[in-house]
C-alpha cells in the first residue's frame, strides 16, 4: 500500500518536471524510484487524474489537465513547500 505523500511526490514530479499535462507525457520507467508506481497509476487513472498512453515500446504517463486545480490542491496539501512551484 502507498501513502498520500508518495502519491503527491509522484504527481509533483510529473507536474513540475517537464509540465506533463494532457498530451505531454513522460516514460513510465523514469519513475522507477517509486516502489508502488503500478498501484498508484492504476488507482489514479481510474479517477482520471493520470492518463496512460501505451506505445509499442514504452508507456507514457501524464496528468489530466481537466483536474489540474484538484491535483495542485492535493499536492499543496501533502507537500507543504510545493506551493507556487506548479503552474
Amino acid at each position: 500500500m502507498y501513502s498520500n505523500k508518495e502519491v503527491a511526490q509522484l504527481l509533483f514530479r510529473l507536474a513540475r518536471g517537464k509540465g506533463n499535462w494532457g498530451a505531454k507525457g513522460d516514460r513510465l520507467e523514469h519513475y522507477k524510484r517509486f516502489p508502488n508506481i503500478k498501484e498508484i497509476i492504476k488507482d489514479y487513472s481510474n479517477i482520471s487524474w493520470i492518463i496512460i498512453k501505451k506505445k509499442p515500446t514504452f508507456t507514457l504517463i501524464s496528468l489530466n489537465s481537466h483536474y489540474k486545480k484538484e491535483i495542485i490542491e492535493f499536492i499543496n496539501l501533502e507537500i507543504r513547500d510545493s506551493e507556487g512551484y506548479i503552474k
